[in-house]
């Protein structure tokens, strides 16, 4: 399982919300997440922007380039 789809699965389930929810939220199809969480598709450069403010986390920490502290990896 590559980085990206770890921790998005890991934000999802933190976030306390239902999936279908946060899709709302997002504006994003059900299948687009559904997509992104198995990794057979990969967010484009908006939807990883999108991601990482809803979530209130940085792109790098997405694409497991920083740690959970933004310490660089």
């Amino acid at each position: 399982m590559n980085i990206f789809v770890s921790r998005l699965k890991e934000l999802l389930k933190s976030s306390g919300k239902m999936q279908k929810d946060i899709c709302i939220d997002l504006g994003i199809s059900r299948q687009k997440l559904s997509n992104w969480k198995t990794g057979f598709s990969q967010p484009n450069f908006d939807d990883l922007m999108m991601l990482a403010k809803y979530f209130n986390v940085t792109t790098d920490y997405l694409l497991g380039m920083e740690d959970e502290n933004g310490n660089k990896l």
